[in-house]
């Protein structure tokens, strides 16, 4: 049995508490797949081992306190690492000031959405810990992005019956798509930051 294997039958023997515990280790250790673990509990809901609202419900809760340990990281410790560290990446106090500035505009979109993506499920918990969101606010975005995602893939899970794991496999390979769409993104926007503060050298006074 793999490591999946090993994954599902934790679940399934364990019912909705495996889950919420399966789907809070998926949050801080992304190995773990929700779009492998989610479409299981959809087959047992379809068989009757498992109470939709209750299996829907544990898998949220899951993802919530899972991305909440991950937010507290970052409000409790990540500003005050990038200020002890930020010479080695060029950082200033005001570059800090400026990112939170902008995800205190668009945060809640990120966080939101950010729910339904690979990896960036449980990335995105920690800047909005450092840009320090409200974190009633933080609670309620990933519980609701969570329950929508969650909803989705058991509901697949449901509906494919004892196929349930080829949507993992389709989720996985648009997965690893995504992932390197982020990755490149992110290096992309890293190197524009990057020149715009050489091109302006104001931005380096601090």
């Amino acid at each position: 049995m793999g490591a999946m294997g090993s994954v599902t039958e934790v679940v399934r023997t364990g019912g909705a508490w495996a889950l919420a515990l399966v789907m809070l280790a998926e949050n801080i250790f992304p190995p773990i797949p929700s779009e492998a673990v989610l479409p299981f509990a959809g087959f047992l809901v379809s068989r009757g081992d498992l109470n939709p609202v209750v299996g829907l419900a544990a898998a949220t809760a899951g993802s919530t306190v899972g991305a909440l340990a991950l937010y507290l990281l970052g409000r409790y410790g990540g500003r005050a690492v990038l200020l002890r560290h930020g010479h080695l990446f060029r950082l200033s106090e005001r570059d800090l000031d400026q990112a939170d500035d902008w995800f205190d505009r668009h945060g809640w979109k990120v966080v939101f959405f950010a729910r339904m993506v690979p990896l960036a499920r449980s990335v995105v918990s920690v800047p909005a810990g450092t840009s320090e969101m409200p974190i009633g606010r933080f609670l309620l975005l990933t519980a609701a992005g969570s329950t929508l995602w969650n909803m989705v893939l058991m509901s697949l899970g449901a509906a494919f019956g004892e196929r349930y794991d080829e949507i993992g496999e389709s989720i996985g390979r648009i997965s690893t798509v995504v992932v390197v769409v982020l990755g490149v993104a992110l290096v992309a926007a890293a190197v524009w930051w990057y020149r715009s503060r050489h091109r302006d050298p104001t931005a380096r006074s601090e």
